[in-house]
């Protein structure tokens, strides 16, 4: 920001008391050092502090529709896979980022556009799009990667994932852990059927971020189908196709000079 201009950092926080009681500290920090902390959403913010878990951060990235504006987590939470900071390091976070030694990761969203006749609408993640039946029903899908069609698909549904979003869900399924810094997306399937009445692919597939994926699902009476990015869950009827693909939005997150994925992924994860 230029020079005398107020610098405006944003902090949210879950409901937890550790994440009260830590964000009144670092709201009390960074106002000795000169940062104006808001509560409410500041389109002109220089950072978003979320404190809590990592499902604080993504609720946060959906209620504020991905702003670009960076990001930093504060974990209070259990794993704290997005999160940077533990509580005790707010002195050591301030001083790096008041340096500038601190580097912004760029990471790629998901995007789903759900096509009911002549309506679309769309859904965006950060980690993951999931498509599944209703009260997990046997569903069956159709589905095509660019202009082929590969296979239909029956099962509990279909997860397709993000790199960031590898070590999520898609790690829980079974999918493949895959570093932020390649671009493309992963499908994942939940519990494919394979049987002599269906048969469907088993493992992950990987795809060039440059492919989208298409569903079209199999119509059947009362059965709808509900999409699921990030968590937040929509329902819809009477669905015509799915495109999913990588959108053109990022989210920034920050990072200290010391970052390295893959030990985050031995010390979370292995």
């Amino acid at each position: 920001m230029g020079e005398g201009k107020t610098k405006i950092i944003n902090i949210f926080e879950n409901d937890s008391p550790l994440s009260k009681e830590t964000r009144r500290i670092l709201k009390q920090k960074l106002e000795h050092c000169g940062y104006a902390v808001v509560r409410e959403f500041h389109p002109e913010a220089e950072l978003i502090i979320c404190v809590g878990g990592d499902g604080q951060l993504l609720r946060t990235l959906h209620q504020l529709n991905f702003p670009a504006i960076p990001f930093v987590g504060v974990n209070t939470g259990h794993l704290g896979f997005f999160q940077e900071l533990h509580p005790n390091q707010l002195d050591e976070f301030i001083f790096l980022y008041d340096q500038g030694r601190c580097t912004v990761q760029q990471l790629k969203t998901v995007k789903a556009t759900v096509e009911i006749g002549r309506e679309a609408f769309c859904q965006q993640g950060l980690n993951e799009i999931v498509i599944t039946g209703d009260q997990l029903q046997l569903i069956h899908l159709n589905m095509s990667i660019g202009d082929s069609f590969i296979e239909k698909f029956s099962g509990d549904g279909l997860l397709i994932c993000t790199p960031a979003g590898s070590t999520a869900y898609n790690y829980a399924l079974r999918g493949s852990i895959v570093d932020p810094r390649l671009d493309l997306l992963q499908v994942t399937p939940m519990a494919p059927q394979n049987t002599t009445a269906y048969r469907s692919f088993t493992s992950s597939v990987l795809l060039p971020a440059s492919l989208p994926v298409t569903i079209y699902p199999e119509k059947r009476k009362n059965a709808g189908i509900s999409v699921i990015a990030d968590s937040i869950s929509r329902h819809y009827d009477s669905v015509d196709q799915i495109t999913v693909e990588l959108s053109g939005q990022t989210v920034q997150l920050l990072r200290f000079e010391n970052y390295d994925f893959w030990r985050k992924v031995k010390s979370k994860l292995l």
